[in-house]
């Protein structure tokens, strides 16, 4: 069963829906969603175990794209253009292949329909391992995590997921499903021959980023054959954040074509 994204929604024209990574939220998006806005109707929205969107058991790429389906027919009507990052781009692929009629066209920001290296599980455990009743403030967890997250602008990324409420600290991601569902997030289901979305699909990569190889091009244009290819050569895996400027001009232009 579909559950009930939380989104945000700016601006008039054309619709865009944006769809964030793993241990991302629609928060991440909001500058770009701005920038976005002043020639769209732009929804960025929380996936299932993300932000303020509610928790499910299930966390796997059919239901997520559900999700997202339900979002369009309720809130949006005419089949927008999707964007989708990192595990954002497999939800945004998956509703592509189910559900054609629902997205005008796609960007997929650096990520392939194939199995990604992703996150490391050992990211999940660390958050995981930390008993937040016993943190006072958001320094000392983050400062907890630096054994098992040494890259600070990872560290500083992850902690984009702890709230602090009148309960205390906690965080706002499932990460129960996340674990449990791990290799599937880093994973793509299997799709029936046959089975392709044939409009314009555009692939955005980060020149830095290893997630999209030469060798998944083939499986790429076997499910969408009218895609594209642009490489930020600045950017690493997260695009729209290392290269704004860039990532907004490709995008902008891909969807006005």
């Amino acid at each position: 069963m579909a559950v009930e994204l939380s989104f945000t929604d700016m601006g008039a024209g054309p619709p865009l829906v944006i769809l964030h990574g793993l241990f991302g939220s629609k928060r991440n998006w909001t500058n770009i969603a701005h920038r976005f806005a002043t020639g769209h109707r732009v929804l960025a929205a929380d996936l299932r175990n993300h932000g303020d969107s509610p928790w499910d058991k299930r966390h796997d790429y059919p239901a997520m794209a559900e999700d997202v389906a339900a979002l369009i027919r309720t809130h949006v009507g005419s089949p927008p253009a999707v964007v989708g990052h990192s595990m954002g781009g497999k939800v945004a692929m998956m509703l592509a292949l189910d559900h054609p009629e629902l997205v005008e066209r796609l960007v997929v920001v650096d990520i392939a329909p194939v199995v990604s290296t992703g996150t490391p599980i050992e990211y999940v455990r660390a958050l995981r391992s930390l008993s937040l009743a016993t943190f006072s403030n958001r320094a000392d967890v983050k400062d907890a995590l630096a054994g098992a997250i040494p890259d600070p602008a990872i560290r500083a990324f992850m902690m984009l997921n702890l709230a602090t409420g009148p309960a205390g600290l906690s965080w706002t991601v499932n990460l129960d499903a996340i674990e449990a569902h791990f290799s599937t997030i880093l994973g793509f289901p299997e799709v029936p021959p046959g089975r392709q979305f044939t409009k314009p699909v555009l692939f955005l990569v980060g020149g830095r980023s290893h997630y999209v190889q030469p060798h998944h091009r083939p499986e790429i244009e076997r499910l969408f054959p009218a895609a594209t290819f642009e490489v930020i050569e600045a950017a690493g895996h997260w695009v729209h954040a290392d290269a704004a400027d860039a990532f907004v001009e490709k995008v902008s232009r891909f969807l006005s074509a």
